[in-house]
């Protein structure tokens, strides 16, 4: 695998031309000419399919409106919550809404049922589509039956990836859900596009999340693709199925790049042809000369087997890597979960070597990149007459929607995985992010999931329980259970693969699925379950600003699962105020009465009450800043809580990582930077200050104040630069901050309070 250290020509979609000196040259020689840079940009799939839904006239400042949009039962309450309170009438375009993530009982918080009802009522009410539990993950459902040519969807799941069907589609937090559903855009400067330039073959055995885990390890840490497009070409995508397309593609949400695409073709068509949707289909080809920012050129014929070790998809190895430095690989993961545990709880993988081989306890085969029938079928054919064993090793597959499921029981694959003493269950998310088939302590998963962030199998660190995940491939997966849950790749097993056809039949979403076609039924009522409450009121932001930092995490990355928690906490998903009290719970659980210590503050302010009746050290503190700031006082500023982090917001696009925060009287986040756009945005759009600070050494510490007088004019007339002051040893300390880039509307969100605000008075 190859990293340009610059941008690439592509010609002809076969030949590529590093941008240097003789570019031009070459460029002249091999086409008869040599665009400039600026218009072959202009040649990409993704520079076409953005300026068809752009609204603004300028491809520099996009505002986008997306032709469908998907949502989950994890986040669709919220969403539509603050549609509600925006003053939402109908869905102006299609919105699906799955329920593939709460599917099983809920004990605490909302029982599950009740979000489910909900949706369809809402379905009902304002012109959607409903899925209900069990027939189909969320991004399967989206390929079968949404998914388009050129078309663009918006989902609130960050691995809303369907870029080999030829779609734009884009995995964001909530609330930019909430503004196409409100008939406003999607506001972006025109990204970066990296050519992922495919050639060769893959080797029997190798699959799609073996390529994925690759490229993620290969470019994740140095943030090549960050907020860039992700735009696979080459020949070697003609020899890759579509199924294995889509595996690799759902994976690129892990290397936080903002979307993907691919050049489509016959076998694309035959996709569509099979799904009973050919009109949807439409060839895509980047123009005869095209530039790309920057590309990754992978020889597939060079891929193995692939393990990512816990406790993140780039942690990557090749299989035969780990099984040949098998005691030093897993020493670095149980030093990686000492920092990822603040040294809490110890994780012993060493002591899973049995004879020198690594064994593990449980293999799942599951969700949007594992449960393809193409995954499945490879899987069965080398567990074809094998035994799991009696041991403790298990091994589940969940097929990702039923029609999925039914041609496997009727082409015999079911039987087979069956057999082997497997187990074959229903389409489901859960162990994806620990609401299912949670391993022993100290158990160590493998899985053909997306991710394996800490506590993503469900273990819970605060009840002194821990167990691990290590992302595979399902078919090196289905070689491990063959034999009986010793790590092996499926390479070396001489497997013959019979490929089954696939057939698509969706009676089954014709019997259960209920679809509107765009028609709102206004007199339908909403069935609300007794746990599913309104957004608390925000305030706008004040003149002056007052922030306690009740949180400092110096880890390289923070993960929204750190900021909030999924899993278990999910049951709380429809009460902001509920699930509020599981913020940072696995990272600082002393974040939260920190937090709400200070909100107390905020609140008797707001109330007309002196806040130092309700937060003593509030005078203190006061004292010092007017020395320098005399008309400073709670007529004039507000109070709230901070955290500072090096890189929050990897992995799940999920609101409530901010929205929480802001539940409990957050006003910013301090970061050096943001891990992802999706994060930023979620924090922006429930009026959030998204400050960045330059590495070094921090003028604060936890438990420390900072003053920023002027925040209020400063977000108004666009300031570059925000000065600040930490109240430390009865001074005032200066230093700098910046908000990056904001549009206007997005000013006037974090001016107005949040979202909600912004739309009630608009």
């Amino acid at each position: 695998m190859k990293l340009y250290d610059g941008g690439v020509y592509l010609v002809n979609e076969n030949e590529i031309i590093a941008d240097t000196g003789e570019a031009a040259a070459l460029l002249q020689s091999k086409t008869g000419s040599a665009p400039a840079k600026e218009e072959a940009k202009k040649g990409t799939l993704a520079y076409n399919i953005l300026k068809e839904h752009n609204t603004s006239g300028n491809m520099n400042e996009l505002q986008i409106k997306f032709d469908k949009l998907t949502s989950h039962d994890i986040t669709f309450v919220g969403i539509i919550q603050t549609a509600r309170a925006s003053g939402l009438e109908r869905f102006p375009i299609p919105y699906v809404l799955t329920n593939c993530h709460n599917s099983l009982c809920a004990v605490g918080g909302t029982i599950n049922e009740d979000d489910h009802m909900f949706g369809l009522s809402c379905a009902k009410k304002y012109g959607g589509v409903y899925v209900p539990p069990h027939q189909a993950v969320i991004h399967q459902f989206a390929r079968e039956m949404l998914a388009g040519g050129g078309k663009m969807i918006l989902g609130s799941d960050s691995h809303t990836r369907y870029g080999a069907l030829g779609t734009m589609a884009m995995g964001e937090g909530g609330p930019e859900l909430v503004k196409q559903l409100l008939s406003q855009t999607y506001d972006i400067k025109m990204p970066g596009v990296v050519a992922v330039y495919l050639k060769g073959s893959l080797k029997p055995g190798v699959g799609p999340q073996d390529v994925a885990i690759a490229i993620i390890g290969e470019v994740f840490d140095k943030g090549y693709v960050k907020n860039k497009v992700m735009e696979f070409v080459g020949p070697g995508v003609a020899n890759l199925s579509v199924d294995t397309r889509i595996g690799i593609d759902v994976m690129t949400t892990e290397t936080t790049c903002l979307s993907s695409i691919w050049s489509t073709d016959t076998k694309v068509k035959e996709w569509y042809d099979i799904h009973g949707r050919s009109e949807d289909y439409k060839e895509l080809h980047p123009a005869a000369v095209t530039y790309y920012d920057g590309c990754i050129e992978i020889n597939l014929d060079e891929i193995e087997p692939m393990i990512a070790m816990p406790f993140h998809p780039s942690n990557a190895y090749t299989i035969r890597e780990l099984n040949e430095n098998l005691m030093d690989i897993l020493d670095d993961c149980e030093k990686r979960a000492q920092v990822s545990f603040n040294g809490a709880i110890g994780l012993n993988l060493k002591e899973k070597v049995r004879n020198g081989r690594l064994y593990v306890d449980q293999g799942i085969i599951a969700g949007c990149a594992g449960g393809g029938f193409e995954n499945i079928c490879d899987a069965a054919d080398i567990l074809n007459g094998a035994s799991i064993g009696p041991d403790e090793f298990t091994l589940s597959v969940y097929p990702a929607s039923m029609p999925i499921y039914m041609e496997l029981v009727k082409n015999g694959a079911a039987a087979k995985i069956m057999e082997t003493g497997a187990i074959l269950k229903t389409a489901f998310c859960g162990p994806c992010f620990g609401a299912g088939d949670t391993p022993s302590n100290n158990g160590f998963s493998i899985r053909h999931s997306t991710r394996n962030f800490p506590n993503r199998e469900g273990s819970k660190v605060q009840n002194g329980q821990i167990a691990s995940v290590a992302l595979m491939d399902a078919r090196s997966i289905a070689a491990t259970a063959a034999n009986k849950g010793y790590l092996t790749a499926a390479t070396d097993f001489d497997v013959n693969y019979t490929k089954p056809r696939y057939f698509f039949d969706k009676t089954i979403y014709e019997n259960r699925v209920y679809d509107s076609k765009g028609v709102a039924h206004p007199e339908e009522p909403i069935k609300f379950g007794p746990n599913i409450k309104d957004w608390p009121e925000m305030s706008a932001l004040t003149e002056n600003l007052l922030l306690k930092v009740v949180s400092e995490i110096h880890d390289p990355v923070t993960t929204t699962d750190e900021l909030i928690p999924s899993g278990e906490t999910s049951s709380y998903r429809s009460n902001p105020l509920g699930l509020a009290e599981f913020t940072l719970s696995r990272k600082d659980p002393d974040y939260v009465p920190r937090a709400k210590e200070v909100q107390k503050a905020e609140k008797a302010r707001i109330a007309g009450v002196h806040p130092c009746q309700e937060l003593p050290e509030l005078k203190d503190v006061m004292s010092v800043v007017k020395t320098k700031f005399p008309e400073a006082n709670h007529t004039n500023f507000g109070i709230g809580s901070t955290i500072f982090a090096v890189k929050p917001g990897d992995g799940s696009a999920r609101e409530q990582a901010a929205s929480c925060q802001k539940v409990l009287g957050g006003w910013a986040n301090i970061a050096n930077e943001y891990a992802t756009k999706r994060y930023r945005s979620n924090l922006i759009n429930w009026g959030m200050l998204p400050f960045i600070i330059p590495k070094g050494e921090l003028p604060f510490a936890n438990g420390d104040y900072i003053w920023i007088p002027g925040i209020r004019a400063a977000v108004e007339n666009k300031a570059d630069v925000i000065t600040a002051y930490a109240v430390k040893d009865g001074e005032l300390k200066e230093f700098t901050m910046t908000l990056g880039d904001l549009t206007d509307d997005e000013r006037e969100i974090i001016l107005k309070g949040c979202l909600i605000n912004y739309n009630r008075v608009s």
